[in-house]
């Protein structure tokens, strides 16, 4: 009989908190959205971008910030779920029925069991996809729209450390005509360029920041130093305006690493040992923020059944932010401290899950 209750009683509480954690995934998404698109409101307006590029922005950036709001979500459904069952003396009931804590804290293991592999998932293969993504589209519009920069009649100071005029330009297609261009890069040799046409070539999508191209057609380069003066006739010439050699994002950043990545690196360790540090510290951090969901889970039936008020609801909130805030912090610091090498990389990563799993159990011993 107590089984089938506590079976009663544990899918009546999952029911209750699998509603939140989708609410609470949805809002925590749409608040860190805004500040991105705040961010890149700027860059978007100024390049003209198409609605299907911005989707695309969109998509990769929510995909990236899915580690962080999972657990967050989960966190404050429990948190809520069991603070309402506590105010409304739900807790009290099941316990009168012979349901003691441990049967209530079942559903929420569970959902954490499925939280955590839901992150596990976003963090070795949604995050990385959604950040190397989002770098790659980011430096391809910010090399190969430089089209969008060029006003028609106008000199346009600092376009690629050149001065630009074109009498008339074509954005769609990207020519311009009645081209001058002052070039001081080498102070010794400045050059300035008369074209009739010019056609901006856009580099290999692929290759973000590898070939956008200025090609000139029908003009003249002139070249001035101390005493001597001379004039090239051309009728096609190319000018790289962005650099090859210094592609940032051939490289991939520390949160674009696949789990391919990281494995491969401890199979083969790399011989760069600050590089070997920081795949280390990528790969316990990615196992502490999955593993922190069973945590939680384990702190929010602890934090949430003591909870007695009537603004359940805003209480909840606050809590979950609030323990959020402390366990980002320990986070980041630890993560600092492993970056620097002040800190052993698993020891730094998984200090808060060790000091917030004690917590955790000592707010359930109170609660039991």
């Amino acid at each position: 009989m107590p089984r089938y209750r506590a079976k009663i009683a544990g899918l009546y509480i999952l029911r209750e908190m699998l509603p939140t954690v989708v609410l609470g995934n949805l809002v925590f998404l749409f608040i860190l959205l805004m500040f991105q698109v705040l961010r890149l409101s700027d860059f978007i307006i100024t390049r003209g971008l198409p609605f299907s590029v911005v989707a695309q922005f969109v998509v990769y950036v929510t995909v990236s910030f899915l580690p962080i709001c999972f657990p967050i979500s989960l966190l404050f459904s429990i948190l809520l779920t069991f603070g309402r069952l506590s105010s409304d003396s739900e807790i009290v009931a099941l316990k009168a029925c012979g349901l003691h804590m441990g049967y209530l804290l079942v559903p929420a293991l569970v959902l954490s069991f499925l939280v955590a592999a839901s992150t596990a998932w976003a963090v070795f293969v949604g995050s990385p996809w959604g950040n190397r993504n989002f770098e790659v589209l980011y430096e391809h519009l910010v090399n190969t729209k430089a089209v969008a920069a060029i006003q028609e009649g106008t000199f346009s100071d600092g376009f690629y450390d050149l001065v630009l005029y074109a009498g008339k330009v074509d954005h769609k297609a990207g020519r311009l005509e009645d081209v001058f261009i002052y070039d001081e890069r080498d102070n010794k040799l400045p050059i300035t360029i008369i074209a009739r046409e010019g056609h901006l070539i856009e580099g290999d999508p692929s290759l973000p920041g590898r070939g956008v191209t200025l090609r000139l057609a029908n003009g003249s380069i002139n070249k001035t130093s101390e005493n001597n003066y001379t004039k090239v006739d051309f009728q096609t010439y190319d000018i790289t305006l962005a650099n090859s050699a210094a592609d940032s994002v051939t490289e991939k950043s520390p949160p674009s690493l696949t789990w391919d990545d990281l494995i491969s690196e401890r199979i083969k360790p790399l011989q760069d040992k600050g590089q070997h540090l920081i795949y280390l510290v990528e790969y316990n951090k990615r196992w502490a923020i999955s593993l922190a969901c069973l945590v939680f889970g384990i702190l929010g039936v602890g934090a949430g059944t003591v909870t007695n008020r009537r603004s359940v609801r805003a209480s909840g909130l606050i809590i979950s932010l609030a323990i959020m805030v402390v366990y980002w912090v320990l986070y980041i610091s630890g993560e600092s401290l492993a970056r620097s090498g002040a800190a052993t990389p698993w020891i730094a990563m998984w200090t808060p899950n060790i000091l917030f799993t004690g917590f955790g159990v000592y707010r359930l011993r109170h609660a039991w």
